[in-house]
């Protein structure tokens, strides 16, 4: 008997000594460990520029010129600021983001790896790097919605209702709270926590919080409740987490279409200790005529998620709100 619990202790403690030595950070139950405070902000952008082709990956000096040259470009905007120059005489000449100066914003200034290589795009499949053609229905919609105005026809200055729901605090800005997880001009960073039977990402930006349940049953109310992210339930596939999530909140849109019908396979893998590759299949068959994948790099920031407190810093809204009715007022309108 006493051979025989040796020998086990021998076992187990040699498949922990395994665990520890593959390479994998773990938590204390055994499952690899993504906790921690990620960026995911890159130079290259979701779609690959129609001039590269089936392009998939710089070479190193392409990267350090493509690099270089962002350096630069925030150096000279930030050289020129002159806190007495007077204001420009057009509207039209002033950033499209704002009226603030470059240094203001939270740009990629790099081009992390995957895999060794610098990617031109994060659609890698297909080839082209880019998303498949729409369906013919889906076509038809946008030409229809075109005609009558586009989708800004749909905004109005009525009440915060009318306006976008990352202008009234809802969702990020984009999808930076995913899926699919895509990054902006700043705040391009999350939080990951987990628990035995849980994953969550906290995006920064609006503080977006996606809880994954590790099942393979989906709640049965998710088609009916459809969340600002969608439902979404996790697995293990060895040391890759696997996510699908569908059902998404039918005011949502992904990169300006509906999401009635979108289903979003994301993974999470570790490749080394600072750094997570995050990956995406789209799939939506009412949208696209194919599926279409792609991978972003995460790296490891030694630094806290603050509050993004967007209520309570929207200046913007009063400001579009009342220069509506004070446009009302002028011109006689109730």
């Amino acid at each position: 008997m006493k051979r025989a619990i040796f020998c086990l202790l021998i076992l187990l403690s040699s498949a922990l000594a395994l665990s520890q030595d593959d390479g994998v950070p773990r938590t204390e139950w055994g499952a690899p460990d993504f906790q921690g405070v990620w960026r995911y902000a890159t130079l290259f952008p979701f779609e690959r520029p129609l001039e590269f082709g089936e392009k998939q990956s710089y070479s190193e000096a392409e990267v350090l010129a493509i690099e270089r040259a962002q350096h630069e470009r925030f150096d000279n905007a930030n050289n020129s600021v002159n806190l007495n120059r007077p204001a420009p005489p057009v509207a039209e000449s002033l950033p499209r983001v704002g009226n603030y100066d470059l240094f203001w914003r939270d740009e990629a200034m790099f081009i992390p790896t995957i895999s060794g290589e610098y990617r031109t795009s994060a659609i890698t499949d297909p080839s082209n790097g880019r998303m498949p053609a729409l369906v013919p229905e889906m076509l038809r919609r946008l030409s229809d919605q075109s005609t009558a105005g586009g989708a800004a026809a749909d905004r109005s200055t009525e009440g915060p209702e009318g306006r976008s729901l990352a202008e009234r605090c809802l969702v990020s800005v984009g999808n930076l709270s995913g899926p699919v997880l895509t990054p902006f001009n700043y705040n391009s960073n999350l939080q990951i926590v987990q628990s035995p039977g849980y994953v969550v990402v906290i995006a920064e930006m609006v503080h977006d919080a996606r809880v994954i349940k590790i099942s393979a049953q989906r709640n049965q109310a998710a088609e009916s409740q459809r969340k600002w992210m969608g439902d979404s339930i996790g697995r293990w596939d060895g040391d890759i987490l696997v996510v699908e999530t569908k059902f998404f909140n039918l005011w949502h849109r992904f990169r300006g279409f509906p999401v009635d019908n979108l289903t979003v396979i994301e993974t999470f893998r570790r490749e080394g200790a600072n750094k997570i590759v995050y990956g995406f299949t789209v799939d939506d068959p009412t949208v696209f005529t194919a599926q279409f994948s792609g991978e972003y790099p995460m790296s490891r920031i030694d630094q806290p998620l603050y509050e993004y407190a967007c209520h309570e810093g929207n200046r913007a809204m009063l400001g579009i709100l009342a220069g509506a009715r004070r446009e009302d007022a002028e011109s006689g309108s109730n």
